[in-house]
């Protein structure tokens, strides 16, 4: 891979741009493939009209409806494709029924709220910030303390941890931070109540249908079990970020999870690039060429965006550039640190608004035009 040089470039990437320009990263493969460096007089992203369905998205979650109480039907999906579903959840009170994914693994990352996951491993108490992940076939119930908002990652592929490859396997989170349940000895491993008939009632979802199975007995009766397949917790705050003194580090140095065809990456407080007074503080521009993006965000303040609140989620399709908007570099300038907190779900295959999406921001792609 030998890299050609033409006409006015920086000689490092992301460092000391030439005057005049802004820089844009053309690659394959996310971030890992093939790329190229182009150097521009005015950033991609200077549009002034779009005409037609590609551009980028924006839906503010915050005003999904109250909790009716049923907890596949709170479960709003966005975003979707044949590797995965993104929606988001709100739930008021503790499940009245069991669940089983049977089509998909699931990450649930908690928004807002708290409470106890109860599972077939054994309970498990969660909280603000916590990503849970459900491998598929596992029965759970949700009991929320209090009213609990989850973003909800469904996938066809099996989720696993990346690969952190010369960073060493302690690197981003020593694995021993991820917590797994423990069942009661003596059981049954949920606090619900039979119904009226004597009955406990699983729901479970296989096919994109729902079938309904009862029993005479609470189905989480697990006494103890042994292996390498659980229901596992990892709270944001034990993630620690890679990051570079002196330069602008690409999105997939902070990928969490990994499944068939998508990757999930948080981004988290962490200093910004004040080693070197001319690397880039802020996102560079990059075309989206093999994967969709979604980035939702879930706390801080998000200095390479204007308008973006927590609780809000934007998508950027294949195909057309993103990057910071205007303003965001000046803003960078004197800053030293990024206090944000989101969550991003990068997919190779498009992905496609689901209909009835909830609070979808009209002209979101507007923010992203010259200034």
């Amino acid at each position: 891979m030998i890299p050609y040089v033409k006409g006015r470039v920086a000689r490092q990437a992301h460092v000391e741009l030439p005057a005049g320009t802004c820089e844009e990263e053309y690659a394959r493969s996310g971030f890992s493939g093939r790329y190229a460096h182009l150097y521009r007089t005015a950033p991609p992203v200077a549009w002034s009209r779009i005409e037609g369905p590609l551009k980028p998205r924006a839906f503010d979650l915050r005003g999904v409806t109250a909790p009716t109480g049923d907890y596949l039907a709170d479960r709003r999906p966005q975003l979707q494709n044949d590797d995965v579903v993104v929606s988001f959840a709100r739930l008021s009170a503790p499940m009245r029924w069991f669940f089983r994914n049977a089509d998909a693994d699931e990450i649930l990352f908690v928004h807002a709220g708290g409470g106890t996951l109860e599972s077939d491993f054994g309970p498990l108490t969660y909280r603000r910030g916590d990503y849970l992940v459900i491998p598929r076939g596992t029965v759970y119930r949700l009991v929320p303390s209090d009213v609990t908002s989850l973003l909800v990652i469904e996938t066809r592929g099996e989720v696993r941890f990346p690969d952190r490859g010369m960073l060493g396997q302690h690197a981003l989170f020593d694995p021993a931070v991820v917590d797994v349940p423990s069942p009661s000895e003596d059981g049954p491993g949920s606090t619900l109540a039979a119904n009226a008939d004597g009955e406990f009632e699983l729901r479970i979802l296989a096919r994109g249908a729902v079938t309904r199975v009862f029993y005479p007995h609470c189905p989480l009766n697990t006494v103890g079990w042994k292996g390498t397949l659980s229901v596992q917790r990892l709270n944001v705050a034990d993630i620690r970020p890679v990051s570079c003194d002196r330069y602008h580090l690409p999105p997939s140095a902070h990928s969490t999870f990994v499944t068939d065809g998508v990757v999930i990456c948080s981004f988290l407080p962490r200093p910004l690039e004040n080693g070197d007074p001319n690397a880039m503080k802020v996102p560079f521009y990059h075309s989206n060429i093999d994967f969709d993006e979604v980035l939702f965000y879930h706390d801080g303040e998000f200095f390479s965006r204007t308008g973006i609140d927590a609780g809000m989620l934007t998508y950027h399709p294949a195909g057309i550039h993103h990057g910071p908007q205007p303003g965001a570099e000046g803003r960078s300038k004197a800053a030293k640190e990024t206090q944000e907190v989101a969550v991003m779900i990068d997919t190779r295959r498009p992905l496609h608004v689901v209909d009835g999406a909830a609070g979808e921001v009209v002209d979101y792609w507007k923010s992203w035009g010259a200034p």
